[in-house]
C-alpha cells in the first residue's frame, strides 16, 4: 500500500453487522484489520470469515466504555503492528423505545457511554498513536447516524449521543489537521442489520402502513472502503447513505 507499510485499521463493534462487513471491505482493500467488541464468539465468526478470503485479521475482546478496556484494546494494537491508520469508531448501542419522562439514569447512561463516551475514549488513544507514529497520520471515521439531524421518536439518548459524535468529528477533524489525521463521519439510514430490525419497525411514524425500508449492508462497508482508500490530503467529512425512499426528507 502506499507510503510502502501495510495499513492497520481497527473496527469497533466489528463482530455483527456494520462492522463486520466494514471490516471485511477494509480487509479487501489491504488492510490489516483488528476486528473489537464484547463478543468473543462474533468477533472469532469475523476473523474467520476474513481468513477465508485471505483476509489478515485478528480479534480482541474490548468494552469501549470501560477506559482501561480501551487503554488495553490499543496496547494489543500497537503491540501486534505498531501503527494504527484508520479508525472506524462504529461500537453502539440503542435504548428501549420508551418516552424520554419514562427512561432511566442507567439506561441513559449505557448509550451515552457505548456511543459517545466509546467513541471520544477510542479516538483519544488513536488520535495519539497516529500523531506519534512514522509515517504519521491516519484516518478515523466515525458512525453517526441520521438520528444526527432527525430524531425518532422515543430516542433521547441515541439522539444525543449522534449529535455528540457530530461535535466530535468535527473537533477531531480540526486538531488532527497539523498530524495528517483525518476524521470524518458517515451517517447512516437503516442499513439492513440485527439492530435496524429492532429498531425502525416500533419507532416508525404513527399510521405508516410499512416499516422503513432498508439498504444492504454492503453498502455502507462498501463507502467505508471508500472513505479509508482515499489519501489523508482528503478527507469525506460527513456522508449520507441512505434508502432513497425512507422517510427523512421532508414528510416521508
Amino acid at each position: 500500500m502506499e507510503d510502502g507499510h501495510k495499513k492497520v485499521a481497527l473496527v469497533t463493534g466489528g463482530g455483527t453487522g456494520i462492522g463486520r462487513a466494514s471490516a471485511l471491505a477494509l480487509a479487501r482493500l489491504g488492510y490489516a484489520v483488528i476486528v473489537a467488541g464484547r463478543r468473543s464468539d462474533a468477533l472469532e465468526a469475523a476473523v474467520n470469515e476474513g481468513a477465508a478470503i485471505g483476509a489478515d485479521m485478528k480479534s480482541v475482546k474490548a468494552d469501549v466504555s470501560d477506559p482501561t478496556s480501551v487503554e488495553s484494546l490499543f496496547a494489543q494494537v500497537y503491540d501486534a503492528f505498531g501503527r494504527l491508520d484508520c479508525l472506524f469508531n462504529n461500537a453502539g448501542v440503542g435504548p428501549p423505545p420508551l418516552p424520554l419522562e419514562d427512561l432511566s439514569y442507567e439506561q441513559w447512561k449505557t448509550v451515552i457511554d457505548t456511543n459517545l463516551n466509546g467513541a471520544f475514549l477510542c479516538t483519544q488513544r488513536a488520535f495519539r498513536l497516529m500523531k506519534e507514529q512514522d509515517p504519521q497520520g491516519g484516518r478515523i471515521i466515525n458512525n453517526g447516524s441520521l438520528a444526527a439531524y432527525v430524531p425518532r421518536p422515543n430516542s433521547a439518548p441515541y439522539t444525543a449521543s449522534k449529535h455528540g459524535i457530530t461535535g466530535l468529528t468535527r473537533a477531531t477533524a480540526l486538531e488532527g489537521r497539523p498530524y495528517g489525521i483525518a476524521c470524518g463521519q458517515i451517517d447512516i439510514g437503516n442499513a439492513a442489520t440485527e439492530m435496524s430490525a429492532q429498531i425502525v419497525q416500533p419507532r416508525r411514524p404513527a399510521g405508516s402502513p410499512e416499516p422503513e425500508p432498508r439498504i444492504d449492508v454492503a453498502h455502507v462497508a462498501d463507502a467505508v472502503a471508500y472513505m479509508a482508500s482515499l489519501p489523508l490530503d482528503t478527507n469525506v467529512l460527513f456522508m449520507t447513505i441512505m434508502a432513497t425512499t425512507m422517510p427523512f426528507i421532508g414528510r416521508g
